[in-house]
Order: C-alpha cells, then sequence, then structure tokens
C-alpha cells in the first residue's frame, strides 16, 4: 500500500490491512474521506498481498458521522431527476467492498450515521460494544431518503419492518438492539475486548487459500438470487475451489493433523488453524 491518504491510516500486516478513519472533528464523510474511502477500496481489491480488510476508526466515539450534509445542499436539483442507468461512485464504493475478493470487516466503537452506516452495512462483518454502538439513519428527517445503499442493505440485513423502523424513525438504535436484529455479529464488553475478537478472527481468515475466502464469500453473496439460481452457483463455485492448489494442499495437511478421527474432529476449531503452511 504506497497511497497517501489525508483521512486514513493504512497499515498492512500477515494479509490483514487496518483502515483506520481519521476526519476530525467527528468523522463527518467530507469529500477528502470520501475520495479517500474510494481509493483505498479500490487499492486493496486489487493487492493480491491482502486477504482481509478491517476497518476501524481513531476516534472511540464516532466510526462515520454521516455524509457532509453541507456538500448534499450543493447538488444540482433544478433540472429534473434522470434515472442513471449505472452506479454512482458512492453506490461503486459500497458495492466494492460487498463484493471484493477479500473479507471485509468492521469494528463499530462508537456511532455510525447515514453514508457511514450505509458503507459499515455494506461489508461483510460488524462488531460493536455494549453501552456505546449506536447506528442511525438520519435521512428522513432531513427530508430526503438514504441514498448511499441503505434502503436496499438494510432490509436484507434486518429484514423490511426494522430497516423501515430505522429510516422513518430517525432514532438511534443501541447496540443490544443491533445484535438481536442481525446488523452486528457480535457485541462486547469493552472496545478492547472488541479489537482483540475482531482482530483474532482477521488473522484467522488470512491463514486460509485467497481462492477458498474469495469464491466462498461469492457463493454467499448469491444467496440473494433466488434459491434454485444459487445452488446452481454454489456448486460451480465449489467446482473452482476444488481445483485449487490451496485446496489440494489444505485438504491432504487437515488428513494428516487428524481431521476424520475422533480426536482431530473433536478439536475442529483448533485443527483448522493449524491447516495452514507457514508460507500461506
Amino acid at each position: 500500500m504506497t497511497t497517501p491518504y489525508e483521512t486514513l491510516e493504512v497499515a498492512e500486516d500477515g494479509g490483514v490491512c487496518f483502515i483506520t478513519i481519521s476526519n476530525p472533528p467527528v468523522n463527518v464523510m467530507t469529500l477528502p474521506l470520501y475520495q479517500d474511502l474510494v481509493r483505498v477500496t479500490e487499492e486493496v481489491e486489487h493487492n493480491e498481498s491482502i486477504k482481509v480488510v478491517v476497518f476501524q476508526s481513531a476516534d472511540p466515539e464516532f466510526f462515520i458521522a454521516h455524509f457532509d450534509v453541507e456538500m448534499i445542499l450543493t447538488f444540482p436539483t433544478d433540472p429534473d431527476p434522470v434515472k442513471s442507468e449505472s452506479l454512482s461512485a458512492f453506490h461503486l464504493m459500497c458495492e466494492r467492498v460487498r463484493t471484493m475478493p477479500k473479507a471485509t470487516l468492521v469494528k463499530l466503537a462508537g456511532r455510525a450515521g447515514g453514508g457511514g452506516n450505509e458503507f459499515a452495512a455494506s461489508c461483510d462483518m460488524r462488531f460493536g460494544v455494549k453501552n456505546k454502538t449506536i447506528i442511525n439513519q438520519m435521512e428522513v428527517p432531513l427530508g430526503i431518503l438514504p441514498g448511499g445503499s441503505g434502503t436496499q442493505r438494510l432490509p436484507r440485513l434486518v429484514g423490511r419492518g426494522r430497516a423501515l423502523e430505522i429510516c422513518l424513525g430517525g432514532d438511534d438504535i443501541d447496540a443490544q438492539t443491533c445484535v438481536e436484529w442481525g446488523y452486528l455479529n457480535r457485541i462486547f464488553d469493552s472496545s478492547e475486548d472488541m479489537s482483540r475478537f475482531v482482530d483474532r478472527l482477521a488473522y484467522r481468515i488470512a491463514k486460509w487459500p485467497s481462492e477458498a475466502i474469495a469464491l466462498c464469500k461469492q457463493s454467499i453473496n448469491n444467496a440473494e438470487l433466488p434459491v434454485i439460481d444459487g445452488l446452481l452457483e454454489e456448486a460451480h463455485l465449489f467446482q473452482q475451489t476444488l481445483r485449487t492448489q490451496g485446496a489440494q494442499e489444505n485438504m491432504r495437511r487437515a488428513l494428516a493433523l487428524g481431521l476424520q478421527t475422533r480426536e482431530g474432529e473433536s478439536r475442529m476449531a483448533e485443527l483448522a488453524e493449524a491447516i495452514p503452511a507457514d508460507d500461506a
């Protein structure tokens, strides 16, 4: 990672890329932050050494507050709206973290609002902190609507009724509710506990063959297709993974480590972590 960023700190370690957002005072998604996020997601998407991306904030109270409302007020309103035939740059950025062949994880220690919440919701996994993590979609109270993927992503995460409560209510949704609704994977007692867990998970995933990570994610994304189409795609993607060197080597190493033995099957989580070769 060589690109300099104005509002991000980027560090790569062991196949994991940590992207830390720093745009005081409250991490509003200003034009510089937005442009940095577009560029960094483009860069990590094509970086073959990266298997996992972790988004976090230097501010423990705010992940990303929301998109810059002052900038929204400069958007042209004179011509009648025309339906585009292509995705906006913001939508493309959100789709990039959802579909890139890497796992994308978010540490939500504090607030995520508006476009910041839409960006987080587009990533693969989100983790929060009890009594600290809050999400809010404030667009409808402002007279607009969540236009950065929120009306499409949130119903898929939490269901139609809850998405309507989030978007139409414009209210704070706390960490406990977020985890009960399926927006957050897990919540923790402290930011430190969350970071330890997420970092461990990120490094664990980074041990696996990159082709398996990418194709498994692609297949899970296909769950939004009609089920028969999704199953057909799953079978095709499975056949692709089967033909990779990583799969052939890892299956043989797993058998040598005790897979399909009573002792090995009883400690599957530990066995899985021991499978990758030292240079994986």
